[in-house]
């Protein structure tokens, strides 16, 4: 499993991530406090807090690998 921090501050990048996600096999969760929402989902991703930068699980190395690239645009450092 592999954990990085995003930030999804407007709607275009919302549906931007859970495009991406949605091309891969493997699951992908995003946390926030102690909500666990399905990245694949466009309305669990509109039920968290956007305003705080948020937890995006990858449960597969592999896919983690491959979609890390696409997703440097909302890895906050």
């Amino acid at each position: 499993m592999k954990t990085v921090t995003i930030s999804l501050s407007s709607i275009d990048r919302v549906k931007a991530l859970v495009n991406e996600v949605s091309h891969y096999d493997c699951d992908f969760d995003l946390v926030s406090g102690r909500y666990v929402i399905d990245a694949k989902s466009m309305m669990g991703v509109f039920s968290l807090d956007l305003s705080k930068p948020i937890e995006l699980r990858i449960y597969s190395d592999e896919a983690a690998e491959a979609v890390l690239p696409a997703l440097e645009p909302f890895i906050v450092p």
